[in-house]
């Protein structure tokens, strides 16, 4: 590749890279998620829960919306975790 052709390429890596840092703070200032391929027991509580790494806090948050009990709850959030490769 050219070495012009490289440098396109850099400049519009760096252009993504800046427009995404801007969407990311964008989010972040209106508190908001970005939910890929939501289903609608995603609830963006539970989704963050689960990307803190806080399985009970995910777990608490989706019996408060769904009034599950435990056990069905856990499974439930187990299911978000893997289907979101959290």
């Amino acid at each position: 590749m050219s070495t012009y052709g490289q440098q396109e390429i850099a400049l519009l890596r760096q252009q993504i890279s800046r427009m995404q840092a801007q969407i990311d703070q964008l989010y972040s200032h209106l508190n908001l998620t970005f939910a890929e391929d939501a289903f609608e027991t995603d609830d963006p509580q539970v989704i963050e829960a689960l990307k803190r790494n806080n399985m009970i806090e995910a777990i608490k948050y989706y019996r408060e919306k769904t009034g599950l009990g435990l056990a069905d709850a856990k499974s439930a959030v187990e299911a978000i975790k893997k289907r979101r490769g959290i």
